[in-house]
């Protein structure tokens, strides 16, 4: 890894001419780092003989080279964490069956906490470890001294082992990887560049490499940091951009051995390991500098960037403090080297939203070596099938919007992304950069309102409220932040009288046609073809029966429709309708920037709008679940009486242009019934209390609905069935060994917000997707899944809960009706 070792050593592959390269092929990979040739490897595990890799210049050449080798096994999420131990599994058995050796080890890791702030974080991570199956223990300083003798521990305050976290040797790990994949009937070409896609009617149908042409059923882009500009002249969206990353090596330095652990410290930046006898020094700084946004150089291989000393050693002075013997250490090599970053830290994988059997495989952020395994291994799988076979949302390329591909936002944002990864993991964390690029209509109005604004999918929005005199700024800790008193008081506000929430971000589509019933009907669960004016809340389903998107759809006329789902949803929910639209004639207009959204919820709303409208709101003439054309003003508005905070409630939605005018007499009048602006956070406290379910959170492709507790939204009978139907019809009837259930701590004090462990007569059964603070019900709630370890059906309630908190368990309630308002009065009244 160390030096430019890495560039020998490679099975090469003769220059092709056309006469060599195939006409044809399965699927077609573009980029022959250790992703592409990954995904190659396990292709043929699958019995895809016919794969054709194309290498631009050579195998492991861009970023692979020069990667740290770090394999951690510790994620965000579960399924991320099952990738990276993946990929571990994988390295440790690679030189039995291909002869080539990887150098992997499990030399174990420890992470440093040099504050309070940074121990809570280890803690729950640690607690998040277990519950994921990672083997993880709470050392204290002297006992990370004697694994790390060289370090100095004074400003430590705790840290944490793990065991079985590795390392790897990238070159020779990807030299087994491509040996494995031609032993699978694979072809790997080197210096072969793909010039363009052939594209038929929105398909991929091959590549255009040099002057030869080779079809293919699929095509995958796992070109690393060329994948972004590549990728845009032919009309794909893969937002990710380069930046300078350094790592230092020494001279050789007495008691560097190769079973040394990797050292994380994290508020310092750094990580270190041994190297061949020298120290390595890795350097996360939080101000990362751009590099190549005009384009990558031809001839870019093995190459490395000048190093700006001046910059860094602010952090090499940090690390000395660190590493006291490297102020009498001789350095060797101070690397500079690009690799891509992507806009919320997370690479992109599946398959486009733009163009059918074209993937994608890029992006990695720094942890391309730990993820380039599990990565490989799932997309294979997505391609055999035609479907992810796990929930890959939090990865799916879908999530990316269109501006995340400017050249403007990508240089904003990865001058912060590249330093995430060693920051504090705040609850509620923001991003500094590329911010105020989507702004509701009201924006403004609620700057004087004393917003303060968080972001999502770029859209500027209220998480809360300050009062006058305090400046609208998150202090962020792991305990009771500056704004949960103030958040506590829209909270109740919306529970005892009126508040408004700004919810314009959320994605709107129209869908209308002739066959806009046939489509919609077929991808709902719930039934769609119910009486003009009428809502439906459904999930979509894949055909396993798991979950691809959560929604409502609101049918306007015979042939039209209104679908509003999440903001971060909006790619997805797009892409997977028009994947699903076959011979149906239906147009899909996306409306989101054309209409506003403001939400009226609480137990005064009725009285509130009727106020300010000549229209009959009665229960009888607005039920719940309908929508009516209202006047507000000199505006026509259509009013959905709806909920996802568990009250009475409307979501007013306004054209864009009389979203200001609406608002005005809103507030105007709103004053004598004490109306409350409310943000995204008490969004968030209300839904949890009420039970009701988020996806990404609390709904994926991993759960169904009945697992979810859905299935009151499923219409098992409904003429032509449903997507995923015969799945659940299957799961149906059977005792369920998975359910979401909601929980109370009986302790006011913990703050919950994810991923705590639940446990269950002293054994661990599930953690926790959603937690927020519940202040109706006086103490922390959290939604999660819980298994049943073989017992009755009544396995979910009638036990001891407890959950897990930084290492501390703490007595619960656990109920699968929600434990605010379970009847459903308040919303119907």
């Amino acid at each position: 890894m160390s030096n430019k070792s890495g560039t020998k050593g490679f099975e090469s592959t003769p220059v092709p001419s056309s006469k060599t390269l195939p006409s044809c092929a399965q699927t077609v990979i573009i980029g022959g780092g250790i992703v592409g040739l990954s995904l190659a490897y396990h292709l043929t595990k699958l019995g895809h003989a016919d794969v054709v890799l194309l290498e631009r210049k050579q195998l492991g050449c861009g970023t692979t080279w020069h990667a740290a080798g770090l394999v951690a096994q510790l994620r965000a999420t579960e399924n991320m964490t099952r990738l990276a131990r993946y990929s571990q599994e994988l390295y440790a058995e690679l030189e039995r069956e291909t002869g080539v050796a990887t150098g992997f080890q499990h030399c174990g890791a420890i992470s440093l906490a040099c504050n309070k702030e940074r121990l809570e974080e280890l803690r729950r991570s640690a607690s998040m470890a277990r519950s994921f199956g990672v083997e993880v223990e709470e050392i204290s300083r002297s006992e990370a001294q004697a694994r790390w003798p060289l370090m100095q521990v004074d400003d430590v305050v705790g840290a944490l082992w793990v065991p079985k976290d590795g390392r790897t040797n990238p070159i020779d790990t990807s030299q087994a990887l491509a040996r494995g994949a031609r032993r699978g009937g694979a072809q790997i070409f080197e210096n072969t560049e793909v010039l363009e896609l052939i594209i038929d009617r929105g398909t991929v149908v091959g590549v255009r490499a040099e002057s030869h042409q080779i079809r293919a059923e699929n095509v995958v882009i796992c070109g690393g940091m060329w994948s972004h500009l590549w990728a845009k002249q032919q009309g794909i969206n893969v937002p990710l951009q380069a930046a300078e990353h350094y790592y230092l090596i020494t001279e050789p330095m007495d008691g560097m051995t190769r079973d040394l652990p990797v050292l994380r410290d994290f508020d310092h930046h750094a990580y270190y390991r041994e190297e061949t006898g020298k120290l390595m020094l890795g350097l996360f700084e939080p101000e990362a500098a751009v590099w190549g946004a005009d384009g990558i150089p031809k001839d870019f291989c093995f190459d490395e960037l000048p190093p700006d000393w001046e910059r860094m050693m602010p952090w090499l002075e940090r690390a000395m403090k660190r590493i006291p013997a490297l102020e009498n250490t001789g350095i060797q090599l101070l690397f500079n080297g690009p690799e891509s970053f992507t806009p919320d830290d997370r690479y992109h994988l599946g398959e486009t939203p733009e163009i059918k059997n074209l993937y994608v495989a890029a992006g990695f952020n720094s942890v391309g070596i730990q993820s380039a395994g599990g990565a490989g291994k799932v997309l294979a799988d997505w391609i055999h099938k035609g479907r992810q076979p796990i929930d890959l949302w939090e990865v799916n390329i879908t999530r990316m919007l269109p501006f995340q591909g400017t050249r403007e936002y990508l240089e904003q944002r990865t001058t912060e992304t590249l330093g995430l990864l060693y920051e504090m993991h705040w609850p509620f964390r923001q991003y500094k950069t590329a911010r105020n690029i989507r702004r509701s209509p009201l924006h403004d109005r609620l700057v004087d309102r004393g917003a303060c604004f968080g972001e999502l999918a770029g859209w500027e929005r209220a998480n809360w409220y300050a009062p006058p005199g305090i400046s609208p700024e998150y202090e962020y800790s792991y305990g009771r932040q500056n704004w949960f008193d103030y958040q506590r008081q829209e909270h109740l506000a919306v529970r005892n009288g009126v508040g408004l929430f700004d919810q314009s971000s959320f994605s709107k589509f129209r869908v209308e046609g002739p066959g806009a019933l046939t489509l919609l009907d077929r991808v709902s669960a719930n039934n769609v073809n119910v009486p003009i004016g009428r809502a439906v809340y459904t999930q979509w389903l894949n055909e396993r029966g798991t979950i691809e998107a959560d929604l409502t759809i609101t049918r306007l006329a015979e042939d039209a429709f209104l679908i509003v789902t999440a903001p971060f949803t909006h790619g997805h929910v797009e892409a997977w309708l028009r994947k699903q639209q076959g011979s149906e004639i239906a147009i899909i207009t996306d409306l989101t920037s054309g209409l506003a959204c403001i939400n009226l919820q609480g137990p005064r709303s009725r009285d509130f709008l009727q106020s300010i409208t000549p229209c009959d709101l009665s229960n009888s003439a607005l039920p719940f679940s309908h929508m009516a054309d209202i006047e507000i003003g000199c505006a026509p508005v259509k009013a959905l009486r709806i909920t996802y905070m568990g009250e009475l409630g409307y979501e007013l939605y306004i054209p864009s242009e009389f979203a200001v005018h609406v608002y005005d007499k809103l507030v105007e009048m709103g004053q004598s019934f004490d109306l409350r602006h409310c943000g995204y956070h008490t969004l968030q406290t209300l839904r949890i209390e009420k039970a009701y379910r988020e996806f990404g959170h609390d709904l994926g492709a991993d759960d169904t609905p009945l697992q979810a507790g859905l299935g009151f939204a499923v219409a098992w009978d409904k003429p032509g069935g449903f997507l995923g139907r015969e799945a659940l019809l299957a799961e149906r009837g059977q005792n369920q060994e998975r359910r979401l259930v909601q929980f109370r701590l009986d302790d006011p004090d913990p703050m919950l917000y994810h991923n705590e462990p639940i446990w269950r007569d002293g054994k661990q059964v599930g953690y926790l997707c959603s937690g927020m603070y519940g202040h109706t019900l006086g103490a922390a709630i959290g939604l999660g899944y819980v298994t049943s370890g073989g017992e009755e059906p009544a396995w979910y309630t009638e036990k001891a809960y407890e959950i897990e908190v930084a290492g501390q368990r703490y007595s619960a309630q656990g109920s699968l009706k929600p434990l605010y308002d379970p009847s459903n009065t308040r919303i119907k009244a």
